[in-house]
Order: structure tokens, then C-alpha cells, then sequence
């Protein structure tokens, strides 16, 4: 294992352990919003603060960009840790056992090592770029489905930015017609996690942000996917807009998400 990805996964973990602590007593969990149907708990911060200790420790001179405490540059910005320390937070507020910590090692913009952690499930997603992906040491591969028809699909749905739910409900739509069925869990790092595994054939979702995607965009590319932007670019880190899914899936994804919603074809 790269050095770097050891310490994202020891700090995954770190973070894990705070968070279980408080979700395994089943009480309410205080938290505060941050903005419109967004919500942050003392966890969150508690968690987030694990991991940063335990990057700085080992990597005291590289940036940091974390959701809950921002951007901290250091000595050596070329590398820089982009950290969700909890993906799912709304899930882990009312109890729903499905969230997860993720952990990205971008170098010089280019995204190096990835650790997506489930510690409800201990479940550990890690990727090298150019070495592969790996669920708790076993490699991923993607679906090998080929077609849209039959596929399970994976979304989030922009809670945050309900001016925009009749475009997303138009691309919903579209998609919906076509494939099996469609999943919303709630933790975009963990969807990005299962294109990966193979558990579901594709994902999109628009208004993300680079620590909801980062390292489960490294996962679905080691695992042998595509990611892109609803335009087939690679702007989707800027954008939030994002598609994942095996080449043949995705790009049949992004013929309906391309559509105008007009079209009746």
C-alpha cells in the first residue's frame, strides 16, 4: 500500500471510531444548519478533526481542504488531502445506518490516492491511480453490463438546490424509462464507491461538491469506469455535475441526459 494511502486509510478509520461511538448509543444527535437543508453535528467536526491530526502528523507540510473547516494551506501545496469526514450526514442524524468518511490525495490537481470508508459495515474502498481499486483488499471490477436497459442505477437528488428539481426530475425521468430501476441512498461517496464494486451499473447527481467526489471518482476510474460531467467533459469537479458508470452504460447515460427536455424520442 502507498505510504499516502495508508495514513488517508488510518485516518479514515480514526474518524470511523468517533462516529460509531456516538451512532451505537442510538440517541438524537444535536446538529446545527449551515445552511438550507444542511446540516453539520459536533461528529462531524470531532471526526474531521481526527483525520486532519493524524494527516498532519505524518504530512504536517501538505494542504488540506475539508468541508466542515475549509481550505489550510501549507508548505507544500502541491499535495493537498480533500476530506469529507461524513458523507450521509442527514442517514447518520436520523439513525439510517448508510454513511461513510472520504478521503482524497490530490497532487499538482491530479487525484492520487482515495479511501472511501463505511464503518457501519467496515467496508474499506481504496484506490492507487494506476494501481487499482480494492474493497477491504479485493480488487474491483465494474458491472459488466452494456446496455441502459436492465441497469440499476444510483442519483442524489439536489435537496440543496430545489430551484433546479425540474431539470434534475426532466434527466430523472429520461434515465428511469430506460433502465431497471434507480436507487437513492444518500451518500454520493458511497454511491461513486458501488459503481465501482460492481453494485450498481451507474451514477449521476449534479450540485456535488470536490470532497463528495474526489476519491469515489478515483475508485470508478481504477475499477476501470469513466467519469464525466452531463456533457461528457471533464469539468464535473468545478461543476458538480457527475456521471460514472462502464463506458458502454455511461455513454448511453449521457444521450438522455444530453436530451432536451422537449424531446420525445
Amino acid at each position: 500500500m502507498h505510504p499516502m494511502l495508508n495514513i488517508a486509510v488510518r485516518a479514515a478509520r480514526a474518524a470511523g471510531k468517533i462516529l460509531l461511538k456516538e451512532f451505537d448509543q442510538g440517541q438524537p444527535i444535536d446538529a446545527t444548519a449551515k445552511g438550507p437543508n444542511d446540516w453539520v453535528s459536533e461528529m462531524d467536526k470531532a471526526a474531521e478533526q481526527a483525520i486532519i491530526n493524524t494527516i498532519k502528523k505524518a504530512y504536517p507540510e501538505h494542504g488540506i481542504i475539508a468541508e466542515e473547516s475549509g481550505t489550510q494551506t501549507g508548505k507544500d501545496n502541491d499535495f493537498q488531502w480533500v476530506i469529507d469526514p461524513l458523507d450521509g450526514t442527514t442517514n447518520y442524524l436520523r439513525g439510517v445506518p448508510h454513511f461513510c468518511i472520504s478521503i482524497a490525495v490530490v497532487h499538482k490537481g491530479t487525484v492520487q490516492q482515495g479511501v472511501v470508508y463505511d464503518p457501519v459495515r467496515e467496508e474499506l474502498f481504496t484506490a492507487s491511480r494506476g494501481a487499482g481499486a480494492q474493497l477491504n483488499g479485493r480488487r474491483l471490477r465494474l458491472s459488466p453490463l452494456t446496455e441502459l436497459n436492465g441497469a440499476l442505477l444510483a442519483t442524489g437528488f439536489p435537496f440543496k438546490a430545489k430551484h433546479r428539481y425540474d431539470e434534475y426530475q426532466a434527466m430523472f425521468g429520461r434515465l428511469f424509462e430506460r433502465c431497471a430501476d434507480m436507487r437513492r441512498a444518500g451518500a454520493a461517496a458511497l454511491d461513486l464507491a458501488y459503481v465501482a464494486a460492481g453494485r450498481y451499473d451507474g451514477f449521476f447527481e449534479l450540485g456535488l461538491k470536490p470532497w463528495d467526489l474526489m476519491a469515489g471518482d478515483l475508485l470508478v476510474r481504477e475499477a476501470g469506469g469513466i467519469v464525466t460531467d452531463f456533457e461528457g467533459g471533464h469539468n464535473y469537479v468545478q461543476s458538480g455535475h457527475i456521471v460514472a458508470g462502464a463506458p458502454k452504460v455511461l455513454k448511453q447515460m449521457l444521450a438522455q441526459l444530453r436530451k432536451k427536455p422537449e424531446s420525445n424520442d
